[in-house]
């Protein structure tokens, strides 16, 4: 099941701490780093592999999360005289840190990502790299691959090459901070047309039949008995501005290592199984949603609101079932019959986060070879055909999805027996259990496992009255399940 990240308070992160542990235990996530791998690190951030190029005057800015410290990306953007746009897009250069082969890359290869947990990070490197000497923070010099991409006065991307570059940030903005500057007029020409370039490049996305579907966080605070409440939260306008320029880089990235004949792309099919595009129709015809013959799906969740009960539970639903993106390589100017990712509606790929997940590194040393006209190193070439795999070992999915459960299960245990207004917004009948299925919450905001204990089978979209029958963190299996008498 696919959500959102879950934000906490401290206090209700308490009683969660243990279930946390053991999740990781159970995970065999590796919480230390070894010692022979904190030496490199310290080697490596002392001598950096430095560019010979210098773009220290580009005022670039950062957004990320307020506490962030790992700093992927800078960006810079500017009116091009004539008409148009230029986006400066700065991204770590984890290659200059990570020699192919030491200690610091084979660490990298078994973690493959960044975890994030509501008490910690586990990160991909050593923190004297991720957060400090390769992390594009403020008003310190740091190597870089920095993209140029020109656009049109509509927002189409004209022409985007990328190399090698020191470049320094001067201001590290937190979402909250960018959009009210944003909002309240205080923001410079720079961070101002994010909105403008951002608003563009979601006009562009639509005309391409691409798919952006923003669900709200879930939070978890606690009231002042002591009682947590989950709740969903709206994300801001300027995060999706700010993701449509990571898009707009990994679209060009695609595009560059198909030109070259090498590369790494993210893909998707772009017909569902139909049982699953049926399942997608009951769903939203049992829940009250128009969707009339001949209109897309992308057409059809652009149009909904997450806010309403309703749309958010055919959204959560809806993105966990729509088939999964997978890793595709290619090399010798072998392309692969299929490039598309078709939730973006354009080839696509993955180099905008090197610092917190591994295949970014090798996409960025593909496009950075492209666009200076030399063979990519050989250990990008050599390993190509194994980063599928090695991807497929992150772990952060089963740790986002189980994070979710235990905070759930916390944030509930002390209401089991009470009722609440749900949605079936799911049913097991296809697979012979038609009295067993999901319901959606929309306060408090969960997604969880009901059953029908009256002998009835339930009914997609139906409206129940559900009562909490189990809540436990510790339990095996499904940690939060309702009934419906």
């Amino acid at each position: 099941m696919r959500r959102r990240p879950m934000h906490m308070s401290d206090e209700a992160l308490d009683p969660l701490r243990a279930a946390l542990v053991e999740l990781r235990t159970e995970l065999k996530v590796p919480l230390a780093f070894p010692k022979r791998v904190l030496k490199a690190a310290d080697n490596a951030a002392a001598q950096p592999n430095l560019p010979d190029k210098d773009a220290r005057d580009l005022p670039l800015f950062t957004i990320d999360q307020r506490t962030s410290k790992d700093l992927d990306q800078a960006m810079h953007l500017e009116r091009r005289p004539g008409g148009g746009y230029r986006v400066y897009y700065a991204i770590a250069d984890v290659a200059a840190f990570v020699k192919p082969g030491s200690p610091l890359d084979a660490e990298a290869h078994d973690r493959i990502e960044t975890l994030y947990f509501p008490d910690l990070k586990v990160p991909l490197h050593p923190p004297v790299l991720s957060e400090d000497a390769a992390s594009l923070l403020p008003n310190q010099v740091r190597p870089a691959l920095l993209w140029q991409h020109d656009l049109d006065a509509y927002g189409n991307v004209t022409d985007s090459s990328v190399s090698r570059a020191m470049v320094r940030s001067l201001v590290q903005y937190d979402y909250a901070g960018a959009q009210q500057a944003i909002d309240n007029g205080s923001a410079g020409e720079s961070l101002a047309l994010l909105r403008e370039i951002g608003k563009l490049r979601e006009a562009v996305e639509i005309a391409r039949g691409g798919i952006s579907v923003n669900l709200p966080d879930q939070e978890v605070t606690t009231l002042e008995d002591g009682s947590f409440r989950l709740s969903y939260v709206a994300t801001l306008p300027v995060e999706g501005w700010n993701e449509q320029l990571s898009l707009m880089t990994g679209m060009s990235a695609a595009q560059i290592m198909l030109d070259t004949g090498a590369g790494i792309l993210r893909t998707q099919k772009e017909q569902a199984d139909q049982n699953v595009v049926k399942r997608l129709h009951d769903i939203a015809k049992a829940l009250g949603i128009v969707w009339r013959p001949g209109i897309s799906y992308a057409t059809l969740v652009r149009n909904l609101d997450p806010h309403q009960q309703t749309h958010m539970a055919f959204l959560s639903e809806a993105t966990s079932m729509l088939l999964k993106s997978e890793y595709t390589v290619f090399r010798d100017d072998q392309k692969p019959a299929y490039t598309m990712h078709a939730a973006i509606a354009a080839p696509y790929t993955h180099c905008t986060a090197p610092l917190r997940r591994l295949v970014d590194r090798y996409t960025g040393e593909l496009c950075v070879a492209a666009c200076s006209d030399t063979a990519p190193p050989n250990w990008v070439l050599d390993a190509l055909y194994c980063i599928p795999c090695d991807m497929a070992r992150g772990k952060s999915g089963p740790a986002d999805r189980q994070t979710v459960d235990l905070a759930e299960a916390a944030a509930l245990m002390h209401r089991v027996g009470e009722v609440f207004d749900a949605a079936v917004i799911d049913t097991d009948a296809e697979r012979g259990k038609p009295r067993e299925g999901k319901v959606f919450l929309a306060d408090p905001a969960v997604l969880a496992k009901v059953e029908s204990t009256n002998g009835l089978e339930l009914q997609l979209g139906s409206s129940v009255r559900a009562t909490l029958k189990r809540a436990n963190p510790s339990a095996d299996g499904d940690k939060v399940l309702f009934t419906v008498p």
